[in-house]
């Protein structure tokens, strides 16, 4: 990627007003996502002054919205959605792993970043969850602290928590496993035991993972207890430190931790279903009404997966119905499995559209490129 100082684009900034594009800082740590706002000539100045940058990808991409009079379509945003989401695991990645002056700024510049794509099509965001590549491409404990935090996040909306909290419970998720993000990468592609080192690694994460997010100033006293305990259990029998107090956060993440793990591929196993995976949640904590609403906020045939109906049409889930296994259906195919030119909705709540298979991708007879599939999911 290539940058220009902030300084020099300073005319494409209006005081007051959201950002056209997202401002780092020079070791390229995210300061501001786009649509953030600077207040005053203070706070640009101060900018300036720690050699901020901008993205000159990001930047051109602003002229052209920027234009008098034009402002960019529902349909233009969701177009841009798919790309905007592939450049959150690098901010995320520097996130995780910045130096720690610098650590909680870059935490909640990343957050503000992805809850503007989760606000933009949530529908969107779930399949991101969903659809992950089976090539295995990108870095494991990056993605799978992404795709935990917008998973707590959909329970926390689900279950109506504040806007405060359900931001908090994202910002946990996103940064439970921040001591070992690296190590779940080589884990994810290693057949072999455990080493000594690494399941000392893997017990301790919680502890050094709240220590390091005090030592970058953060302060959120529910935030750091839920990253401390997220591995503790009722009876006891959890870790670090055999604790059976257990809030509400921690369990929650603990249920995203676990079922957004099923859905990713690992070198010992195949990625799970949502369907499977809201399975085991449910027999692991079927009395919790938090793991409920994490199975109930995806569905059981969650935004973004592919199905055959009782029609014999196969289609994209666009949303779910009111019932977790009856969502809304865009048909790819008609009844003999030629494909559409124009996808047709049914509502599988009728039985003769009744979801009868999950699908993989390769039983579609054309490519769905994630531009297409953020259209189909997030039109209305």
């Amino acid at each position: 990627m290539r940058f220009c100082s902030l300084s020099s684009v300073k005319s494409r900034i209006v005081l007051g007003e959201p950002l056209p594009f997202s401002v780092r800082d020079s070791s390229r740590l995210l300061l501001l996502a786009r649509g953030q706002i600077i207040m005053d000539e203070a706070q640009l100045d101060e900018l300036f002054q720690r050699g901020a940058l901008v993205e000159i990808e990001e930047l051109a991409g602003a002229v052209v919205q920027q234009q008098p009079k034009r402002r960019e379509s529902p349909e233009q945003r969701l177009a841009r959605l798919p790309t905007d989401w592939m450049r959150t695991s690098h901010d995320v990645r520097q996130a995780l792993s910045a130096p720690t002056p610098q650590m909680a700024a870059a935490i909640h510049g990343t957050t503000d970043l992805l809850l503007s794509l989760i606000d933009v099509a949530p529908d969107v965001a779930l399949s991101q969850v969903v659809r992950q590549p089976e090539s295995g491409d990108g870095h494991y404990g990056v993605n799978h602290s992404i795709h935990a935090a917008t998973a707590c996040h959909a329970a926390a909306r689900y279950l109506g928590w504040s806007p405060a909290d359900q931001r908090r419970a994202f910002q946990a998720a996103l940064t439970m496993n921040v001591a070992m993000v690296d190590l779940q990468a080589r884990l994810s592609s290693q057949v072999s035991p455990l080493t000594t080192k690494q399941r000392e690694a893997i017990n301790e994460h919680p502890t050094r993972g709240v220590e390091m997010l005090r030592e970058a100033g953060i302060t959120d006293e529910l935030w750091l207890d839920a990253v401390l305990t997220h591995h503790e259990l009722p009876d006891g029998s959890g870790y670090p430190n055999g604790s059976r107090e257990v809030g509400e956060l921690a369990e929650m993440l603990r249920f995203a931790d676990v079922y957004t793990a099923r859905l990713s591929a690992r070198a010992n196993r195949p990625a799970m279903s949502a369907q499977q995976a809201g399975r085991e949640l449910h027999q692991m904590a079927d009395s919790s009404p938090l793991a409920a609403a994490l199975i109930k906020a995806f569905g059981i045939f969650p935004p973004g997966s592919l199905v055959r109906l009782a029609s014999g049409e196969l289609g994209l889930v666009v949303r779910n119905g009111e019932k977790a296994y009856r969502p809304l259906v865009a048909t790819l195919t008609n009844a003999s499995g030629e494909p559409r030119l124009t996808p047709l909705m049914r509502d599988s709540a009728r039985d003769e559209h009744a979801v009868v298979a999950l699908l993989s991708a390769q039983s579609i007879p054309m490519r769905l490129t994630d531009e297409r599939v953020a259209s189909l999911i997030g039109g209305r």
